[in-house]
């Protein structure tokens, strides 16, 4: 495998959803160095990632993003991962090497209302949405941790793109993966066009247990 070192700078489009989540259902996918973030009484913010990156981009690629809670540890806030797809291997190698994320390929078609991601005969989600009308340029930073070893690892993601608000319906079988995150009907859904995505090289910010594994 071939890929390039952090930063990685990505150009395309992306659709960002927000959903709450329970936080006793997404608690063991977590670290349990890590703090869960409730914005109302147990319940976390999560959401689904949808992104196409293409010319412009160090590796061209489709990603599928499950962030199942907001964490936090030593004074920082950022997403957890609790799943994550591609379909190009050099980026499953460079997520899993650099940033400690458990990357896997997968399979995207990409419609002008729709984008699905399937694994073999099983689909892991489909997002239909209306085409952003107009947007605003907007700046925006974020930071999320990841574990590689017994390293807990937090990095920064800057995004410049032109934002809007779009409507959205997620689909997600009971057979998914991350089915049993619950995540059900996005409250807001976001679209990023015009992008660029820089996505920092991974600080260690703390030691975990050596029990815990990703599911």
């Amino acid at each position: 495998m071939s890929y390039p070192q952090a930063p990685w700078t990505l150009q395309g489009y992306a659709y960002q959803t927000l959903q709450l989540l329970e936080c006793d259902r997404v608690r063991p996918l977590i670290p349990s160095e890590l703090n869960l973030v409730s914005v109302f009484p147990g319940k976390t913010v999560g959401g689904v990632y949808l992104s196409n990156y293409g010319a412009g981009s160090v590796l061209e690629y489709s990603e599928l993003i499950v962030v199942a809670a907001f964490v936090s540890y030593g004074g920082e806030i950022g997403g957890w991962v609790s799943h994550i797809y591609v379909d190009n291997p050099d980026s499953v190698a460079g997520g899993r090497e650099i940033w400690g994320l458990p990357k896997e390929i997968a399979e995207f078609t990409w419609t002008d209302r729709s984008v699905s991601v399937r694994q073999g005969d099983r689909i892991l989600c489909c997002l239909k949405y209306h085409q952003q009308n107009f947007g605003l340029p907007i700046p925006l930073g974020a930071s999320s941790f990841s574990s590689l070893n017994s390293n807990l690892l937090l990095f920064p993601a800057q995004l410049k793109a032109r934002l809007g608000l779009v409507s959205s319906q997620l689909e997600i079988p009971p057979e998914s993966p991350f089915g049993g995150l619950n995540l059900g009907q996005p409250w807001l859904t976001v679209h990023a066009d015009q992008m660029e995505l820089t996505v920092g090289q991974p600080s260690i910010v703390g030691q975990r247990d050596l029990e815990f594994n990703v599911v």
